[in-house]
């Protein structure tokens, strides 16, 4: 399936006006959002951490 040269042009025409509308966080939004991520990342790393170490504590008291 081809496409004509207008189809594309007509594209590239809507994206550029998308991409006008788009409203860009700034440096320090894009900063705090960075920070809030990497937090909850290590917050939810170390709760599976803590679950993982009082299982493998239980499973061990199974066996044994």
């Amino acid at each position: 399936m081809s496409l004509s040269n207008n189809a594309i042009t007509k594209y590239i025409a809507d994206s550029y006006t998308e991409m006008k509308k788009v409203v860009w966080p700034t440096r320090q939004e894009t900063v705090n959002h960075t920070l809030l991520v990497i937090a909850i990342s290590l917050g939810v790393a170390a709760f599976i951490g803590v679950i993982d170490y009082i299982l493998n504590l239980g499973i061990e008291q199974l066996i044994r």
